[in-house]
């Protein structure tokens, strides 16, 4: 058999063959739809929320999603309807939880979650954040009856798989027998030093002076004096997403710019006083400007 018989066989067999993909024009996979074209088809947004981290996501007295995190993300909304010509554009909220924030994110279930998620290295392997939304640290919340000085032996509640459970760890590594509890949300926290199962709760100081102002008996509870953690909160979306995170934090950085963050933070944390030093930096570098 000659060379060129044997090159028209196997170019007789390629044109021929109803399985294979014509040289001249290869199918390529579609890219998938990015946010804004999904929310400009569905006219609607999806945000996530947790139920109990009060002040910043938790449920209000009607059933809907209410805090600081939620009026951020509802001025997001906002801004969307203006800068997309969407005035009909909805807002539909889905509840998450610890465990599956990042899942809903990923799989689409949600666009943006709303909640007290600090911003780490290793979130950013499978998630994006926006600006800064809130800067706080980890700290501890007992019945007022308790020291906190000496932290050999105490129970400590804590939510599995957060940044405060990981950092509080490597602290007291050296603290003695520490005994571990492992809460589902702040609210179990929370019942956990009142029925005495605990006798601390870990999480970010702002989430445990909302635990304390919602508590029935706020005189009850004392916070801790010290952090152990740095903790700089931002709203989380998917990864490889430009120009939704772009439209966001457009959202956030005229939020801060204009001043109106403070009206919001006024409406959440007003009994704590003004914005400390800290948090009125955080808003001056991410009012960036157009």
């Amino acid at each position: 058999m000659t060379r060129s018989t044997i090159l028209s066989g196997v170019l007789l067999a390629l044109l021929t063959c109803s399985g294979c993909a014509s040289m001249a024009g290869t199918a390529t996979p579609a890219a998938p739809a990015s946010t804004l074209d999904r929310i400009k088809a569905s006219k609607t947004v999806t945000f996530g929320y947790r139920q109990s981290s009060a002040p910043f996501s938790f449920v209000g007295p009607d059933g809907k999603a209410i805090g600081y995190s939620i009026d951020l993300c509802n001025r997001v909304a906002a801004d969307l309807r203006r800068d997309l010509q969407l005035p009909d554009l909805g807002v539909k909220w889905v509840p998450v939880t610890v465990e599956n924030r990042v899942r809903a994110l990923r799989d689409g279930t949600i666009d943006l979650e709303c909640g007290s998620t600090t911003n780490t290295l290793a979130r950013q392997v499978e998630v994006d954040f926006s600006l800064t939304t809130w800067v706080t640290g980890g700290s501890l919340l007992a019945l007022r009856d308790l020291t906190l000085g000496d932290f050999r032996n105490l129970r400590i509640a804590v939510i599995p798989g957060t940044t405060t459970e990981r950092i509080l760890k490597d602290a007291l590594a050296r603290a003695g027998d520490v005994q571990w509890i492992a809460v589902k949300d702040h609210g179990e926290g929370r019942t956990a030093l009142e029925t005495r199962a605990a006798d601390a709760y870990a999480s970010d100081r702002e989430i445990l002076i909302g635990l304390v102002l919602t508590a029935a008996d706020p005189t009850r509870f004392a916070i801790a004096d010290r952090y152990f953690s740095y903790e700089p909160y931002g709203l989380m979306l998917r990864r490889g997403d430009p120009d939704f995170r772009l439209a966001v934090d457009r959202s956030l950085a005229r939020l801060y710019r204009s001043g109106d963050v403070l009206q919001i933070y006024k409406r959440w944390f007003g009994p704590l006083g003004g914005p400390d030093a800290l948090m009125l930096a955080t808003y001056a570098i991410s009012g960036l400007p157009e």
